[in-house]
């Protein structure tokens, strides 16, 4: 008797974990997709999702960060087509590590100077990230002449197209990156902190937390990830676009909120996050193989995250 309470205490808190929910929504996209279009189920087909995760997938990690301490960060966009412009003219003076190196240093200012007007001096994130977003974009057409990039080394395409052991390497980048999140999110002081101070900030600081840095790191890694993300995207095509980047805060987002993070902050995980990514790529690989027109597309994919983010809070308000 007490055995079976026991196994159906663990099977309803299996269940009732918002990773497991969203990995289920997952399973069932990908068997609808299955039944839908016989090229989803297909090797060629899953490492293209995957490989399409890639970018959004590193820009989400970062936007976790931001979420789960109850800001916002609507600069990851124009943040990532500015690094990248700085990458490009980077490259033709440095050699490639530097060159990234120099990319990503960029990113963490720009997330630094976000989070010291944000967290230092109580300005709206939505508005100061706003202004970035403005800033970020002006400053990409400045610096690439409004013109795309091209004039790569070939060997810069190295960084997505080797393999290990089969994987691309861009792919096995984001695993370990969320892997790297996931740990410190789960296992350090820090990471305990972020989610303090998100389900209650004054309570943080009185417990003695360092409220304020751990209320600018979220952005400082948030504009670091944008440019690492707008490096695997530009190695991949070979050039460097000031436009590169445009509505990836939406999809961000979105992947975040689908894998239950709350936008009031306090609630969330890389795991979830991570599966929304994946959800949020097999909407539209899916519709892209069912021939969706992608004037459609839109409409479909936001009618999907309104609905699975509505499934879940209702799910969460009847487990409560």
């Amino acid at each position: 008797m007490n055995s079976t309470v026991a196994e159906h205490s663990v099977v309803g808190g299996l269940v009732g974990r918002l990773e497991v929910r969203m990995l289920g929504l997952a399973l069932l996209l990908g068997i609808a997709l299955t039944i839908l279009s016989p090229h989803f189920l297909t090797s060629n087909n899953l490492l293209n999702v995957l490989d399409q995760s890639v970018v959004v997938g590193i820009v989400a990690i970062g936007m976790t960060f931001v979420i789960l301490i109850g800001g916002i960060d609507l600069s990851v966009g124009s943040v990532a087509g500015c690094t990248g412009v700085l990458l490009g003219r980077g490259l033709e003076h440095f050699p490639i590590p530097i060159a990234i190196f120099l990319a990503v240093l960029a990113g963490c200012a720009v997330g630094l100077f976000s989070g010291v007007l944000i967290s230092r001096f109580g300005l709206p994130a939505f508005v100061v990230t706003l202004g970035v977003m403005a800033i970020g974009r002006s400053l990409a057409y400045i610096f690439s002449g409004a013109t795309a990039i091209a004039d790569l080394p070939e060997s810069f395409g190295n960084i997505v197209y080797t393999n290990v052991l089969g994987v691309p390497a861009h792919v096995v980048t984001l695993l370990l990156l969320y892997a790297l999140a996931w740990a410190y999110l789960n296992y350090t002081k820090g990471g305990r902190t972020i989610y303090a101070i998100g389900s209650n900030r004054e309570a943080a600081r009185t417990a003695g937390l360092n409220v304020l840095a751990f209320s600018i790191l979220p952005y400082v890694i948030s504009g670091a990830l944008s440019a690492v993300a707008i490096t695997f995207a530009s190695a991949q095509v070979m050039s460097i676009d000031p436009l590169a980047g445009t509505g990836l805060e939406l999809d961000a987002i979105a992947a975040v909120v689908i894998g239950g993070a709350s936008l009031y902050g306090g609630r969330g995980s890389i795991v979830g996050t991570l599966i929304g990514v994946l959800i949020m790529v097999m909407i539209r690989n899916g519709l892209n193989l069912l021939n969706v027109s992608p004037f459609w597309q839109g409409s479909a994919i936001g009618a999907v995250i309104i609905t699975a983010v509505l499934i879940e809070r209702l799910l969460s308000s009847r487990s409560s």
